[in-house]
């Protein structure tokens, strides 16, 4: 069974119409969904798979239980070494969604550094995700670090600052690339 990841970002309540079309097609088609639990896009998105009586979930959370599980599914305790309530804490289950899933569904404000780490995640897995730009209602496909630099291309330059000193964003992508091109 193929299994897809989605994220997004914490800001982003309301899910466009695009993005749950596309949500109803991975249940149509009997893909697993792996989800976070945190507020925003991973609790909207709960919200819709409990409407459809989506079967196929798998709830993702760091330490012992999640502070989201709107339709009581399956949960996917992930052991972290780091302090409770940090960022690396919360990462943890990120990286192992990353890890568990066949592709990603982002839905991205342009800004979250969380929901562009997962897109890196899944590159530096070999495995592709297609972003939504929740704000301009545009679906990117990401299989590259050109497609990265692409969706970068989209953030502010205050975001982009953001994200490289949050996350080193601008030598990740060097990397990705320079990955990519040794394969050649």
């Amino acid at each position: 069974m193929h299994k897809v990841f989605i994220s997004g970002s914490m800001a982003i309540k309301k899910i466009s119409l695009d993005v749950l079309a596309r949500v109803d097609n991975i249940i149509e088609s009997g893909y697993q969904v792996l989800v976070g639990d945190a507020d925003g896009v991973d609790t909207s998105i709960q919200t819709y798979l409990l409407e459809r009586n989506a079967q196929s979930v798998l709830v993702y959370c760091a330490g012992n239980q999640p502070r989201n599980n709107i339709g009581d599914w399956p949960v996917n305790k992930i052991e972290t070494k780091y302090s409770i309530g940090t960022r690396a804490y919360f990462t943890a289950k990120d990286l192992a969604m990353a890890e568990d899933c066949d592709y990603g569904l982002m839905i991205w404000d342009a800004k979250s550094t969380g929901t562009l780490s997962n897109a890196i995640e899944l590159l530096k897995r070999k495995k592709s995700s297609l972003i939504f730009f929740n704000k301009e209602k545009l679906f990117v496909k990401i299989k590259s670090a050109s497609d990265l630099e692409a969706i970068v291309s989209y953030m502010s330059e205050a975001s982009i600052l953001k994200a490289d000193k949050k996350m080193g964003l601008v030598s990740k992508i060097e990397s990705l690339k320079n990955e990519q091109s040794s394969l050649f």
